[in-house]
């Protein structure tokens, strides 16, 4: 309640005026009570809500461990994912609430209590003495007595100071009581409009996180009423399956086993057997035995690697025992040993080496297609190359250090489409950073506009990272949004609608409408035809042929061959541990007669090396076919057709122009007919970048395109011995069967120019292929050994190139 007091009533000093006193004073301390008690009770909730917070944390943390846990279950992985993002950054909001709420209820109330209150409680201490003096002085002078002159007027006087010292000291008083019973109302409403005000904040980025999220967990919603359903209609199929095995008779095990010669996961039989130790012994014991890969095998327990009784069944007979104590017993016998089974009956028996026959007559039949099959298996992908880079056990960068890298990069501390700040999220195929929402947004778009990949969550390749540090969001800005303001478009800002940013970021990315159209291509004075791959097909005439292939006429057999009187290059490894590399991924006797022949051909290197020199530059690829031509024959890269800027400028490494490029519609496989039907991966490859690569895989190029000569990236990448870039190819999928015109591979081709690394590269991808085959790992990584590598090839071609580059080095110090 607010109590004024009357500065006329002050000076009187009336009852009136200290019946007013003391109710200010008295409303005063209440005042400061409950302000003290709001301050204590503000400082508990931010204490607790900070133990909710890191409670909540906890929990999030465990969500996210359950989503790694079900990564088996990708519906399962995804919600928990997504759900353990949006709690994060509800902790988020909680936390800044609670820093609002510190500030506007505990500081500024404190400072009140703390700054006016006391100034109020000092004025009263001041008022209450010279109150008291004021008495003191009217007794003093009511007592003086009337012949005693000298003392008369001292108390006079004395009077007549404390008088006035009092009306000043009262006034001020009264003026600081009337101040804070102004100030009072504007300070309490003031803190707790700024507490309101902050509490509307947060359930406003509440609603429209949850908002966001809505359509997701309404799609979930409806999948797992799907799932009710399937869960319902499968428990009904395993009662009635489990009442109808119920019915049957179960008196004997031996209809239980039976083989399959075309079984889907290659077993053609297994079951439990006795097997007769080869010790002294001769002891029995049970084991779980299986025909599968023209191989017998068994294990004790399901974790344990297979034992293998029988390399090959093409090598070993199976009969009947009949001489020894035991009932069912038959023996599968190789050239090298022998292995007494038994059966559990007779029928058991009969069905196991019926079994081991059938598998017998199979095995040499596949033998007869063994050739048909490796033709179809070099014209697909190399099943043996890593899937993804994302798909790694281990990445090579992740959290901050990626986002302080890319957020160093121009333009980039902000998101590229609305400008909020710190942006947590980016698109890997545009080089660009985004907020959470706009990221949202790009998802929708679909994985041919935008890729998008968390900057905190994901893990980064060093590649990945180094495309990212190319672009950034100033420089694809300057492409996406170069009409933006002669149109009169206006760019959505942090608090624009959802709806308005996803206009925008469509006409942007997928409509291309603020794109400065480039004029169409010009008719250049030297006619090379280049056909882009258009649904008219129209021809474009182009200047004379790009001296880019031309350019590598001496370089090239250079960088290949190698004088017979030089040293063999050495490898990244030394002998011993490609010895040991080898030996661990030679499991078969295929590999080893391969690892043979290969092994024989290191002693004539410098033969092949002079053969090599002599080939390449007379058939290479890099052999100008006619006159050499010069780079000032170029015209401007901006009057190009879109595919032949994008062709030029991979060669050049200038990702800017590159994503220009494909901004004005560059296919990203376009063919230059005129230039050996060479992609603009070809040309990046011939540039020798492996960010320009990167780039281009990442936009959706074809990685196993091959040119007029029949070289595909990885056979250019080998010849020129781009060690980084072909490790980048047999992770993207290259297929290194593939074979050019003069019936090479990559991997004869790498022999040939003794390139150990390279060498090594193909040879443990093929290995890990071939293993991955005989183990029916099919459409999975492989060894981890062999992921390890090329991990570690991928971490030295972007932070260390030098090293993979001594060949080139070496030959340019000789020339």
């Amino acid at each position: 309640m607010k109590v004024a007091v009357d500065f006329e009533e002050c000076l009187k000093d009336s009852p009136r005026f200290r019946a007013a006193l003391e109710e200010v004073e008295g409303d005063v301390a209440e005042l400061e009570l409950k302000l003290e008690k709001l301050v204590k009770l503000c400082i508990a909730m931010i204490d607790t809500g900070k133990a909710f917070c890191a409670a909540n944390k906890h929990f999030m943390n465990g969500i996210r461990d359950l989503a790694q846990y079900s990564n088996k279950d990708v519906i399962v992985e995804t919600s928990l994912t997504k759900f353990s993002d949006s709690l994060q950054e509800m902790i988020n909001y909680h936390t800044t609430l609670f820093d609002q709420t510190q500030r506007s209820i505990k500081t500024q109330l404190q400072m009140f209590v703390k700054e006016d209150i006391r100034k109020f409680k000092d004025a009263k201490k001041q008022f209450e003495k010279v109150s008291e003096e004021k008495e003191n002085a009217l007794a003093k002078n009511a007592q003086v007595q009337r012949n005693k002159q000298h003392e008369v007027e001292e108390a006079t006087n004395i009077l007549t100071a404390t008088r006035k010292c009092f009306r000043h000291i009262a006034l001020d008083y009264v003026l600081q009581i009337n101040v804070l019973q102004s100030k009072r109302r504007s300070e309490i409403l003031k803190s707790m409009l700024s507490f309101m005000y902050a509490h509307l904040t947060f359930f406003h980025q509440g609603y429209d996180l949850f908002s966001e999220l809505r359509p997701y967990m309404n799609d979930l919603g409806a999948q797992l009423d799907q799932l009710g359903v399937d869960a319902a209609k499968e428990k009904r199929d395993m009662e009635q399956k489990h009442s109808t095995i119920q019915q049957k008779d179960f008196s004997s095990d031996d209809t239980k086993l039976e083989y399959n010669v075309d079984a889907a996961n290659g077993i053609v039989m297994e079951g439990y057997l006795f097997k007769r130790a080869s010790n002294a012994f001769k002891t029995w014991n049970r084991r779980w035995f299986s025909i599968q890969n023209n191989q017998l095998v068994y294990q004790k327990k399901f974790k344990d690697n297979p034992t293998v009784v029988v390399e090959d069944l093409r090598l070993c007979t199976v009969k009947h025992c009949e001489d020894i104590e035991r009932r069912f017993c038959f023996e599968v016998v190789s050239p090298t040993k022998s292995c007494m089974l038994q059966a559990d009956s007779e029928k058991l028996r009969q069905a196991w080496i019926k079994a081991v026959q059938t598998s017998i007559a199979t095995a040499y039949r596949e033998k007869g297609d063994e050739s048909e099959k490796l033709e179809k298996k070099s014209s697909s992908p190399s099943t043996g190359s890593l899937e993804s880079g994302s798909e790694s056990k281990e990445k090579l960068l992740k959290g901050e250090s990626a986002l302080q890298r890319v957020q160093c990069i121009g333009g980039n501390i902000t998101c590229c489409d609305c400008g909020l700040a710190d942006p947590r999220w980016a698109s890997i195929n545009l080089g660009i950073t985004l907020c959470i929402e706009c990221s949202g947004i790009h998802r929708s778009l679909g994985v041919h506009f935008s890729k998008v990949r968390s900057l905190t969550l994901d893990t980064w390749e060093p590649e990945l990272l180094k495309l990212m540090c190319e672009l950034g969001n100033d420089v694809i800005n300057r492409i996406y949004e170069a009409k933006v303001e002669r149109m009169g478009v206006k760019k959505p800002q942090p608090g624009s609608q959802r709806q308005e940013k996803e206009d925008y970021i469509r006409a942007k990315y997928v409509e291309k409408k603020f794109v400065e159209r480039q004029p169409a291509s010009v008719s250049p004075e030297h006619g090379t035809k280049v056909l882009p791959q258009s649904q008219e097909e129209k021809r474009h005439n182009i200047p004379e042929k790009s001296p880019l292939a031309g350019e590598h006429v001496t370089a090239s057999p250079t960088a290949v061959a190698v004088s017979s009187d030089e040293v063999r290059r050495e490898s990244l490894f030394c002998p011993d541990e490609l010895d040991s590399l080898f030996s661990y991924f030679d499991t078969s006797s295929k590999l080893r007669s391969i690892r043979s022949s290969d092994s024989g051909t290191q002693h004539s290197a410098n033969d092949r090396r002079e053969h090599l020199a002599s080939t390449i530059s007379t058939n290479s690829l890099y052999e100008p076919e006619g006159e050499k031509r010069d780079s000032c024959l170029f015209h401007d890269s901006k009057q190009l057709h879109p595919g032949l800027q994008l062709y030029r400028a991979a060669y050049e490494k200038n990702l800017p122009d590159m994503a220009e490029a494909l901004a004005h519609g560059a296919d990203v496989n376009w063919v230059n007919t005129e230039e050996n039907k060479a992609t603009p991966l070809i040309q990046a490859v011939l540039g020798g970048s492996l960010v320009t690569c990167e780039f281009l895989l990442q936009n959706g190029a074809n990685v196993n395109h091959r040119d007029v000569k029949g070289r595909g990236p990885l056979h250019h990448g080998t010849v020129l011995g781009h060690t980084g870039q072909v490790c980048l190819f047999l992770k993207r999928g290259a297929n290194q069967h593939a074979t050019d015109e003069e019936g090479k591979d990559p991997l004869s081709i790498a022999v040939e120019a003794a390139n150990a690394d390279i060498v090594t590269l193909l040879r443990l991808a093929r290995m890990n292929e071939e293993m991955r085959e005989s183990e029916g790992l099919y459409g999975q990584p492989g060894d981890e050994t062999y992921q390890d590598i090329f991990r570690d090839f991928s971490q030295m071609a972007s932070n260390n190139p030098e090293k993979l580059n001594r060949f080139q080095q070496s030959d340019s110090q000789k020339s």
